[in-house]
């Protein structure tokens, strides 16, 4: 995917930029939610009717539990698994969970995935997820599945519970990043969106120590 866009306003002799004589910088930005950063997508995501996430999300505070996860190798993929999930967390515990994969270099924030078969997310493991009563799952990686699975996008699909018992309020959010300073444990989550009428906008979720 090329990068965002983000160009001034030209109208007639009007340039929406100041170093070009307006009084103000005044852009458009052209870009993708789900390719050009971090984004939180409802179930709109896969669906064939509409679905908005500024409907999906109407509070934004959540307990959330961060873990760290080495994918494990499966012939030529790398998985997070069911097993390792089951290892790090406990039924009923928090709302949301953040999953920072291992290793976890910095540049991630600007790593360019397309066509890279990025790590992914167990079936078994997104069920076991929403067994625990996650309703927000973050994690640092372009999407939840594998990147060339025939469409079949079995985790999201497995973490909505759609289409037979779907979760309309659960959200995914991806292309996170969280920093080595940060430890594995249990925060207090700002989820925050911009509102778009859209199955996913950008986000900035924010972690919160509890003291």
């Amino acid at each position: 995917m090329n990068a965002p866009k983000i160009q001034p306003v030209v109208d007639g002799d009007f340039i929406g930029k100041v170093t070009s004589g307006s009084s103000t910088n005044f852009n458009n930005i052209y870009f993708n939610p789900h390719g050009h950063g971090t984004h939180t997508e409802c179930v709109g995501h896969i669906t064939r009717e509409f679905y908005s996430i500024n409907e999906a999300l109407k509070t934004f505070f959540f307990t959330a539990q961060v873990i760290s996860v080495e994918p494990e190798k499966r012939g030529e993929d790398l998985v997070i698994t069911e097993a390792q999930i089951r290892s790090l967390l406990k039924e009923k515990e928090v709302e949301s969970v953040v999953i920072r994969t291992l290793p976890n270099y910095i540049e991630k924030r600007s790593k360019k995935y397309s066509n890279t078969n990025w790590p992914y997310l167990e079936e078994a493991a997104a069920r076991y997820m929403r067994e625990c009563g996650i309703k927000h799952l973050l994690i640092d990686l372009p999407s939840v599945d594998k990147e060339k699975d025939e469409g079949k996008l079995l985790a999201h699909k497995t973490f909505w519970d759609y289409p037979k018992n779907t979760r309309f309020d659960a959200t995914i959010t991806e292309l996170i990043y969280v920093p080595n300073k940060i430890d594995d444990g249990i925060y207090i989550l700002n989820l925050q969106i911009a509102s778009f009428e859209n199955d996913a906008a950008p986000s900035k979720p924010i972690l919160y120590k509890i003291q």
